[in-house]
């Protein structure tokens, strides 16, 4: 079968609900010709007459009847999605928002954002895609997310972004730790076991310091993500590197063996935690209010 033209759905949802060339014409602004042009090429795609003149006017065939509900739901669904994006209103609004985030940032930042649009707009779906900080910048520019949050420059063309808040590194170990008590030295750190969490989460930071110092360390375990942390560290002598904020929380969890948190024995400069959308989504009513709900969620949060 040719190549379908989705053009003439409208002509044959038309002509199907009015048995009418001449009246399809004056509801579609166009000349009888341009309908019964449209109804061959709609004939020729289905190798079916599709609509019989008879004296009650032109009838469908069986396939026209089988094709018309899903013409119909086909038409209504792309209507919806014009009017939504015409006239974005938050608390009607069934539209799928995508958020790039890393485990931290699902753990940081949800909760106030997932409160919000319950609020606001309870009948979007946020859909978060998982950070992965080398791909985000074309995720961004291709559309396959609506924004992403990270700690990152991006710099990608048609890139905007918005800083959200300041942040710093920090050592989270076990409150009991047998040899560390409310100090950490560049010894003790370098002599413990560490736990090390890859770079696709955005935090690489602390890593580029160590490698400038020359300062090894012993690393027992690489993990993909910071949320399992709080399992794996309380009754071990493990130290792992990562943002204050989300130490602090783990560090305030029902855990068996409480946490604690140690400044690095070495300077690591603070960074900043960073909101990023395209810039055409400035064009998109429904675009800009993700955006703008996503800076008050967070903000609200501080």
């Amino acid at each position: 079968m040719p190549q379908f033209d989705f053009n003439l759905i409208t002509a044959f949802i038309t002509l199907y609900e009015t048995g009418s060339v001449t009246v399809s014409a004056e509801r579609l602004c166009v000349t009888q010709p341009s309908v019964s042009y449209s109804l061959a090429k709609l004939r020729e795609q289905f190798d079916d007459a599709l609509f019989v003149r008879s004296s009650q006017g032109m009838q469908p065939t069986r396939l026209a009847a089988q094709l018309y509900p899903g013409f119909k739901e086909a038409s209504r669904c792309i209507d919806t999605v014009v009017a939504d994006a015409k006239r974005f209103e938050p608390s009607h609004s069934t539209r799928r928002f995508k958020l790039a985030l890393s485990d931290l940032g699902e753990m940081a930042f949800l909760p106030g954002l997932m409160h919000n649009f319950n609020v606001t707009a309870p009948n979007i779906e946020l859909e978060i895609v998982p950070l992965e900080i080398e791909s985000v910048g074309t995720w961004l520019s291709e559309g396959h997310v609506d924004a992403a949050i990270c700690s990152r420059t991006l710099t990608a063309a048609g890139i905007s972004s918005k800083t959200l808040l300041s942040e710093r590194y920090v050592c989270l170990l076990d409150g009991a730790h047998p040899r560390i008590g409310s100090d950490l030295s560049m010894e003790q750190f370098k002599i413990e076991p560490h736990v090390l969490v890859t770079r696709t989460s955005g935090h690489g930071m602390a890593e580029d310091v160590l490698q400038r110092l020359g300062i090894k360390r012993r690393i027992k375990l690489k993990l993909p993500h910071f949320s399992v942390l709080p399992k794996v560290i309380p009754g071990t002598e493990l130290l792992v590197i990562l943002p204050s904020r989300i130490a602090k929380s783990f560090c305030e969890m029902p855990l068996p063996s409480k946490l604690k948190t140690m400044e690095l024995p070495f300077e690591v400069p603070c960074f900043e935690v960073t909101l990023h959308w395209h810039s055409r989504s400035e064009q998109s009513t429904a675009l800009t209010w993700f955006i703008n709900q996503v800076q008050a969620a967070i903000g609200e949060n501080e």
